[in-house]
């Protein structure tokens, strides 16, 4: 992986990760580096399932590969917040 490449998977990691946040209802008490961390994740597994599903390459914006990481980064951030306030 290119340096271009790492630079805009922690970008886009940011961003799947505040929008995995904000699709969690409630108050999340984790810090906003758990939230980067965790969309970083989010959205390198989210990557890896939609190329094994084949849905990675699309024409425009590749929306189905989106809600992947979405969807990850909102249970991510769920079950981390859940396991902090134990």
């Amino acid at each position: 992986m290119e340096i271009s490449g790492l630079l805009s998977a922690i970008v886009i990691g940011i961003i799947i990760g505040v929008l995995g946040r904000l699709v969690v209802p409630g108050r999340q008490r984790i810090g906003i580096l758990w939230t980067i961390l965790i969309g970083i994740v989010a959205a390198l597994i989210g990557a890896f399932i939609a190329h094994a599903v084949g849905v990675d390459d699309t024409k425009g914006v590749d929306w189905i590969e989106w809600l992947i990481q979405i969807g990850l980064a909102a249970v991510g951030v769920a079950g981390l917040d859940r396991a902090k306030s134990r």
